[in-house]
This record gives C-alpha cells, sequence and structure tokens, in this order.
C-alpha cells in the first residue's frame, strides 16, 4: 500500500523507542517514552499559503503528541502537517 500525504502534510516514520538502559536493563512496553524522531518517508504538495520546505530523508524532531498514528503494510507511521514538525537534524 503506498501512502501519499496531502496538502501540507508529511508521512514520518519513528525511530525504534530504547529496548534497553545503559546498564543493559530491558524497558517494559508501558515504560517506554515515545519517540520524538523520525525520517520522513512522503511528503504532500504543500498549500498555496504554505510551501512545503520538508523533503524525503529529511530526519526530524516533532512533539510527543503530534501527529495520527497509522499502519501500513506492518510498519508504523504518523501522518503530520509540517507545522508539527519542531527541527530538522542534520
Amino acid at each position: 500500500m503506498t501512502v501519499k500525504p496531502m496538502a501540507d502534510r508529511v508521512l514520518v516514520l519513528p525511530e525504534a523507542a530504547e529496548e534497553k538502559t545503559s546498564t543493559g536493563l530491558f524497558i517494559p512496553d508501558t515504560a517506554k517514552e515515545k519517540p520524538v524522531k523520525g525520517e520522513v518517508v512522503a511528503v504532500g504538495n504543500g498549500t498555496k499559503d504554505e510551501e512545503m520546505v520538508l523533503k524525503v530523508g529529511d530526519k526530524v524532531l516533532y512533539g510527543k503528541y503530534a501527529g495520527t498514528e497509522l499502519e501500513a503494510d506492518g510498519t508504523k507511521y504518523l501522518i503530520m502537517r509540517q507545522s508539527d514538525v519542531l527541527a530538522v537534524v542534520e
């Protein structure tokens, strides 16, 4: 299945949550932090008021509760507005 965001939305593949602490202890699912970093895998065309400045492959930071979760082909993604992205990591 191919997902093509509309207007000013982007599709982000979140980084995996930490599985272990630095001391080697496993972190249970209920205690894992939600990822706030990911990679843009698809972008919309922007709107007449907001040009699309993000591109596929950008590593981005976003708010902990930003976007809407979506699952396609067994992979979990977030779809969010470009304005929900806080920064591009270089």
